[in-house]
């Protein structure tokens, strides 16, 4: 009896190992099985709110199960429950119309069920990594009786041995009512494609709405903004620099009795401090560090993602955002640490620290904070122990230590300070301007003309993310990225020649939160979208969509500050290096 029972258990496991190497390798023979996976279930309008599938009372099909893991840790974080339905579907070989199992209505699961179709809840499915949607049930015109579609019919293409096409039709609406018996059904009919499986999730796109006529103009629009920005700034600044430069040459034919008498003003009169470490000099090099890295992410997902395509995997972009970050953490720590350095800053490691930390703490707080309404509404999206243990473990063997690494080699190749002016022991007092010339003023408006450039491709990817959308234009996502950082450069470098022109030297925090300040406009707006262009409902989506727009408007902003940094350091170094001083 013991040697059947064993034998029956190596069986499950060879068998149960087979179905899974046929779903990686997506290749099947003659009539080998074919697995149904059920994912999740949640209203309709809030995507993220999600559970697991048989939290509603619906029942499994006879055969026995079969366990799913995880299988990265993008598929962990974005809350994919994958369960077996119990349904015998096998390649290739049609299924007549048969039951599988019934439920019989309790006061219980009739609450449930009914509740579930006042909310509009609907379900997905996975066939060989194929998404496949359902709605649960409906309301009758007099919104008085429930019903629940009871039967699915699965129409399955293929080509040679690969499944190319899944749709399924829900029928058999059937009453609710306490105490009735309700059978669910399905069937299998199989068909022939010309579709080829590299092509298989073309279906599921939408070109009609990422193409539109409204996207080419917005990304053509954009494109003149910056040709029109990059020249005016061109022949405002050379023009203006040209007579600066003429008036400070004059200068110099001058007299010393004549020049102290004489009307000095402009940016030439702050360059015994222009180069002044700014304040709060740990927090800004770990800011500007982790923007480095940021936009370095950036920029490599988005490639990876227009060769890869990465959006026909599960959670695939999500795992490769995380493994790139934790890659290009030297880049953190080499920008931040070297910047830290230059500056005079003695806590390295603290600043070391405070790089590598700022980021994902920020990102884990929020997330944990979430995680925990997830969990006291029993939603899929609740992160796992293991998997906050997992991301712990990134946090602390891989970016600390490659943050490190990318420290010391930057405060040892890039840490001297070279800088064309020698700076003042007694910094200089900053005079009275005009209101409009004050840091405040500048940084608010410096954001304007950055997030005008980039908000009608916001639409598109939040309707991507928060409604039924697959994004998949990368190519028109790299193009606005490099729009978005040629804007915020030079809108940057305008605003710290005007606030340099004012003789305030305060230019480093300035130039960052002038650029960054486009994240204020994109949260903004996040609201705008969320009240007008969506229908979402209830404490936990509305948490979670807040709370992560929140980090998408903080990671654009780091990225945004860093790049209006680098081009008025650049900006700043130029002028003062050219101009000759005493």
């Amino acid at each position: 009896m013991n040697i059947r029972v064993l034998r029956f258990v190596c069986l499950a496991l060879v068998f149960s190992f087979h179905v899974l190497a046929d779903e990686h390798n997506h290749k099947y023979e003659g009539e080998e099985e074919v697995v149904l996976w059920m994912n999740t279930v949640g209203p309709y309008h809030n995507r993220q709110e999600t559970y697991e599938y048989y939290s509603l009372p619906f029942c499994t099909g006879p055969k026995e199960t079969i366990g799913h893991y995880h299988e990265t840790l993008g598929e962990a974080l974005q809350g994919v429950e994958l369960e077996y339905s119990g349904l015998d579907i096998d390649f290739k070989r049609d299924k007549e119309k048969i039951q599988y199992c019934s439920v019989s209505l309790s006061d219980e699961k009739y609450k449930a069920f009914v509740y579930a179709v006042k909310n509009h809840y609907w379900y997905q499915m996975y066939i060989d990594d194929l998404p496949i949607w359902g709605i649960v049930g409906e309301i009758d015109e007099g919104g008085e009786a429930f019903y629940i579609w009871t039967h699915k019919k699965f129409e399955i293409g293929f080509n040679g041995k690969q499944i190319v096409d899944v749709n399924l039709t829900s029928e058999a609406k059937v009453k609710l009512e306490v105490g009735a018996q309700i059978p669910f059904t399905y069937e299998i009919k199989w068909h022939a494609s010309t579709v080829v499986f590299e092509e298989r999730f073309n279906k599921y796109l939408d070109p009609n709405f990422f193409q539109h006529r409204i996207h080419w103009f917005s990304i053509f629009n954009s494109f003149m903004m910056v040709i029109f920005l990059v020249g005016l700034v061109s022949m405002i600044l050379m023009r203006t620099l040209r007579k600066d430069y003429a008036r400070y040459s004059k200068d110099e034919e001058i007299d010393d009795m004549e020049r102290d008498l004489g009307d000095e003003y402009g940016w030439k009169q702050v360059h015994g401090d222009i180069f002044r470490p700014c304040t709060s000099p740990l927090l800004f090099s770990g800011l500007i560090g982790t923007g480095y890295q940021c936009v370095s992410v950036a920029l490599c997902v988005i490639i990876f993602a227009i060769v890869g395509e990465l959006y026909t995997e599960r959670g695939s972009m999500l795992s490769t955002a995380i493994f790139v970050y934790a890659a290009t953490s030297p880049i953190n720590g080499y920008f931040g640490g070297s910047l830290y350095a230059r500056m005079g800053g003695k806590q390295w490691i603290k600043q070391m620290v405070v790089s590598a930390f700022l980021l994902p703490v920020l990102v884990c707080g929020t997330a944990f904070f979430i995680n925990f309404i997830a969990i006291y509404y029993h939603a899929s999206r609740a992160i796992p122990f293991g998997t906050m243990v997992a991301v712990t473990c990134i946090c602390l063997f891989v970016i600390l230590p490659l943050t490190l690494v990318g420290t010391v080699l930057g405060r040892n190749l890039a840490g001297q300070p070279n800088y064309p002016c020698r700076i003042n022991a007694v910094p200089r007092p900053i005079p009275e301007k005009k209101w409009f010339m004050e840091p405040f003023v500048i940084i608010l408006l410096g954001g304007v003309l950055p997030f005008g450039s980039i908000f009608i491709e916001m639409y598109f990817i939040f309707t991507s993310f928060w409604a039924y959308k697959i994004y998949y234009v990368y190519g028109f996502m790299l193009l606005v990225f490099i729009i978005l950082g040629i804007v915020t450069v030079c809108v940057t470098i305008v605003c710290t020649y005007f606030l340099l022109n004012a003789e305030d030297y305060r230019w480093q925090w300035t130039s960052f939160l002038s650029a960054a300040s486009t994240s204020l406009y994109i949260y903004l707006y996040s609201f705008y979208y969320f009240f007008f262009k969506t229908k979402m409902y209830g404490f936990f989506q509305t948490t979670f969509y807040f709370g992560y727009m929140a980090l998408f408007s903080m990671a654009l902003g780091l990225m945004c500050g860093t790049m209006g940094f680098i081009g008025s350091s650049l900006f700043v170094r130029k002028i003062y290096s050219t101009v000759k001083i005493d």
